[in-house]
């Protein structure tokens, strides 16, 4: 069954993004599920702070949108000073992470992110 998950993968794949920063977690399994049918190269670092810098980072050398992948509550809060330079210093960034709650759209599965720019 094809999740949300594999469908944001092959969306930022379309939309030209080829390298992503995060950790893995129980709550972001779908999108990982779904980043092997793609051609995006996957960074893990070993605290979400990192993932966040590495994302600004690549995206002030690349000039392509740094996108980082963050499970919610500690994660997002460990990047936010990541967040915030980004942010502070107009870099194209996106940040992806779960929500809670968990929703249901029809046979698409349960939906556990949400897209915060």
């Amino acid at each position: 069954m094809r999740t949300l998950g594999v469908y944001l993968a092959e969306l930022l794949e379309a939309y030209g993004v080829d390298t992503i920063f995060g950790i893995p977690g129980v709550h972001t399994v779908e999108f990982y599920r779904g980043l092997p049918l793609t051609k995006i190269r996957h960074v893990t670092p070993r605290h979400e702070q990192g993932a966040g810098f590495m994302a600004d980072g690549y995206a002030r050398v690349s000039g392509k949108p740094g996108v980082c992948l963050l499970i919610t509550g500690p994660g997002v809060t460990n990047a936010a000073t990541a967040m915030a330079q980004a942010y502070a210093d107009f870099i194209n960034s996106l940040r992806v992470n779960q929500s809670v709650k968990n929703v249901s759209f029809g046979n698409l599965g349960p939906i556990n992110g949400t897209i915060v720019p």
